[in-house]
């Protein structure tokens, strides 16, 4: 299956030679971190994470060397760019086939190469297997750059390869490293820094979660990155960058594997496309003056887990965004004059305060101290939560996860993980997560699902994230959770054991009646039906009533000119509870079982206004006149 898969991949890279028409569409008249952040949006979205273990099988697809050992009786070579003497006679050439874990010397076989180190985000999916900057090159180089940057090589040498690359104590201007640098033959540094470019825009709203230099000892600090969102590495790393992409342009190899990584991932490097937008984004001129403190910090909408914060706008078009502090403590950024702070205590005193920076990230005073103490409870589920769990036949797998949170969720702190038996050692173990991205809204649901699927009822191009990491590789006999950061919000199987006998070849769909994520998997919250069974995945409804398709639920009259609102639908006794709320997230009523002797609910005692009926996980706008 996966072979003919690969064929299909390969077919259309003839055909552009640059991005489809709109790929893009939205950047004109952007610069600067604007720039970044929208393109950022572009390449995140719909694309499809691989297996670490698929990179083999593509790299006969993206990375064979078409431009400087090419041989008419051998297509296969790969093009290793941290042994390929582009002005010379390469010493050695390897083919998909010739990977190895480890090597004494020069010329015995390529590891997978992450060109940012793995050790920087933890080797978490989806970065751990990113084709832009995951790539084929020798296994001895490989370990010897270990984690040390790209950098000038100085007069103290550790080795020199054979291509005139080589590892030294690094020279790179204005640094403060002391440590050791690979720096690459001249022909690739501008592969390299467009790659790393990609990147830091790929991976934004991540940044600042991933290992970077702490200020301890910067004589010692491999890692480039400065640990903000926008600007993403440290000067003299970032300076060197741009140098490197400046003074060696994008060449045809390049535009050739952005193609064809494109068609397997189905994004590309902006940067190879668009050479022109490194320099608009990164050149910026100095700030010299302090910006305004935000003003009138307030909160529209206090719940038991979040608070909506939000303040006034400032006159200042120069700001790049907001620093949000929780109990004197960072826990946030935002872009707008709006953030929700999350995952709160019932019934606790908290203080928020915010502060503006500007692009060179001099920070404002702070605003107004906010302090707000969270409702003892409310109507919204604590977090997300999982409500669809599809173990079909071969690759058919995928989950569904939903919001009820009462607000838009950021999913960049979200990780899915996976338990996995070990016949060796005997023991059960965790892989790195799969890490979720991107924002889901209230009362939405999205789906994670397996590329090699086969479903009915869903495709790569309907699921919200396609990923073949380990986390979507389950048998039924695995445990799963879902995580925020490292806390376990909710599970599907029970840890350490075999789980076959409940989760194989078996879907399964949360009740209605469940409105809250646990940690601990209990069978009798779920409904189970038979393997490829898939009806409604990804789109809610008002209860998980039968197997069959729902008939749509009506408000009548709406807007309502009296006391009573009338609801439509079949099985309207099989709903649980029905809660009217206004546009603040205050609750007005709340019913258990609201349709067990009728269909219709008062509502005179409501002020005229705009109101959410919420019945189970479905959500109604109604008008009271």
């Amino acid at each position: 299956m996966k072979q003919f898969l690969f064929s299909v991949f390969f077919l259309p890279v003839l055909l552009f030679s640059q991005a489809p028409a709109n790929y893009y569409e939205g950047v004109s008249g952007l610069n600067g971190y604007e720039l970044k952040t929208k393109l950022h949006d572009i390449i995140s979205n719909k694309t499809i994470t691989w297996h670490y273990g698929d990179l083999p099988s593509f790299y006969a697809l993206t990375d064979v060397d078409h431009f400087y050992d090419y041989d008419a009786s051998n297509t296969t070579y790969l093009l290793d760019i941290y042994s390929n003497n582009p002005t010379g006679t390469t010493a050695y050439h390897y083919t998909k086939d010739n990977l190895i874990s480890s090597a004494g010397a020069e010329g015995l076989g390529y590891n997978r190469e992450h060109m940012m180190p793995q050790s920087s985000f933890n080797s978490n999916y989806p970065m751990y297997s990113d084709l832009f900057f995951v790539i084929p090159t020798d296994a001895r180089i490989n370990q010897l750059r270990s984690n040390y940057p790209y950098g000038i090589a100085g007069t103290t040498n550790y080795y020199t390869f054979t291509n005139g690359s080589k590892i030294n104590k690094n020279a790179t201007p204005n640094s403060g490293y002391t440590g050791r640098v690979y720096e690459p033959h001249p022909e690739f540094r501008g592969d390299i820094a467009r790659s790393l470019l990609y990147y830091v825009v790929r991976y934004e709203g991540k940044l600042s979660s991933f290992n970077f230099y702490n200020g301890t000892s910067p004589a010692n600090d491999t890692s480039p990155l400065d640990g903000s969102e926008e600007k993403a590495y440290e000067e003299w790393f970032l300076a060197m960058l741009l140098q490197w992409h400046n003074s060696d342009p994008v060449s045809t190899r390049e535009i050739e594997r952005n193609n064809r990584v494109y068609t397997i991932q189905k994004n590309r490097n902006p940067f190879v496309d668009h050479p022109e937008w490194v320099n608009s984004i990164w050149n910026q001129n100095p700030v010299v003056v302090v910006p305004e403190a935000p003003k009138n910090l307030s909160s529209s909408q206090t719940s038991a887990y979040f608070v909506n914060l939000n303040w006034s706008p400032s006159t200042d078009s120069t700001i790049l965004g907001y620093k949000i502090y929780q109990n004197g403590i960072p826990v946030g950024y935002a872009k707008s004059t709006n953030f929700i702070a999350d995952h709160l205590t019932p019934s606790t005193l908290y203080q928020f305060a915010v502060k503006a920076y500007y692009k060179d990230y001099t920070e404002s005073a702070e605003s107004n101290l906010l302090s707000i103490h969270t409702l003892d409870q409310d109507v919204y589920s604590k977090d997300l939560m999982i409500t669809k769990y599809l173990e079909g036949s071969g690759d058919n797998k995928a989950i569904e996860i939903i919001n009820k949170t009462g607000h838009a969720v950021d999913l960049n702190k979200y990780r899915l993980s996976i338990q996995f038996y070990n016949n060796t050692y005997n023991n059960y173990y965790f892989p790195a997560p799969y890490e979720l991205e991107g924002i889901v809204e209230n009362n939405q649901s999205f789906v994670i699902l397996n590329p090699y699927s086969n479903f009915s009822c869903i495709t790569n191009e309907q699921a919200r994230f396609v990923s073949a990491a380990p986390q979507m590789t389950f048998n039924g006999s695995n445990y799963i959770e879902l995580r925020y950061v490292s806390t376990t919000i909710d599970a599907i199987g029970i840890r350490g054991q075999n789980n076959f006998e409940m989760l194989g070849d078996v879907s399964l769909y949360r009740s209605s009646a469940v409105v809250e994520p646990t940690s601990t998997f209990n069978l009798s919250e779920w409904q189970s039906y038979p393997v490829d069974y898939c009806d409604n995945i990804g789109v809610l409804s008002a209860a998980e009533i039968s197997a069959d398709k729902k008939d749509q639920i009506f408000l009548y009259p709406n807007p309502v000119l009296g006391t009573k609102l009338f609801v439509k639908g079949t099985q309207l006794e099989m709903i649980q509870r029905a809660t009217i709320r206004d546009f603040t997230g205050k609750q007005l009523l709340n019913i258990k079982a609201p349709f067990k002797n009728g269909n219709v609910l008062e509502v005179g005692k409501l002020l005229p206004g705009v109101y959410i009926l919420q019945l189970d996980h479905l959500s109604l706008k109604f008008i009271k006149n």
